[in-house]
């Protein structure tokens, strides 16, 4: 097996913070269901697909070993959150205090949403990252783009399936449904797309900063 190359680790930490700040942010904007024409999506839809983005360029650059570590530590957070936002829900509020509905309605996750999201992360970002090291072992350096839609197309879909399945199936059903998940997949899928050439940009970037050791 091709041993990983490891890095100076510069902006290893940069990184990591970035991947943890896009998941909680994209997992609070998840509570709520929009319409745009004849699609459904949740709100987690605008920054969510970023998280791969940062998911291939960990795994690009860092190594699975060290992506796994990004994605335990995106996890842990992640969990820590919905435990701390739980805490406070049922936790006695202040006699002036009136905003206990819209508190719960924005923060206090539905146990099925929390277990949704957790594990589609997990199962997703961990498809997302080995596949491309696995890529990458086959074919080297050459045809960065195959690796990078190729993991997206694994990982998006496993994501999409489990989170969709887990925190709406019987809120949306059939057609609806169907239709959630696939544009769910299309769309992250597509943002890896669009944004290809600054994702070549960025791995370009930091590789020329982080020294092999």
């Amino acid at each position: 097996m091709k041993k990983e190359v490891t890095s100076s680790l510069r902006y290893y930490d940069i990184i990591i913070a970035l991947f943890v700040a896009l998941l909680l942010i994209s997992n609070i904007a998840a509570t709520k269901l929009i319409v745009i024409g004849p699609f459904i999506m949740d709100g987690g839809a605008i920054l969510f697909p970023f998280t791969y983005i940062i998911g291939d360029i960990l795994a690009e650059i860092y190594g699975l070993k060290r992506t796994k570590r990004a994605i335990f530590t995106a996890f842990a957070i992640s969990v820590l959150a919905a435990l701390t936002f739980l805490a406070v829900q049922y936790l006695p509020g202040a006699p002036e205090y009136t905003n206990q509905a819209a508190f719960e309605a924005v923060l206090g996750f539905v146990p099925q949403i929390v277990i949704a999201s957790l594990a589609a992360f997990l199962c997703g970002q961990f498809i997302n990252a080995y596949v491309l090291v696995k890529i990458k072992e086959k074919l080297g350096d050459k045809h960065l783009w195959v690796r990078l839609l190729s993991s997206t197309v694994a990982g998006q879909l496993v994501d999409t399936m489990i989170f969709c399945t887990i925190a709406f199936f019987g809120v949306l059903t059939g057609l609806d449904f169907l239709n959630y998940v696939l544009v769910g997949v299309a769309y992250k899928v597509a943002m890896e797309v669009l944004l290809l050439p600054i994702t070549y940009r960025v791995i370009k970037l930091i590789k020329r900063y982080e020294v092999a050791e």
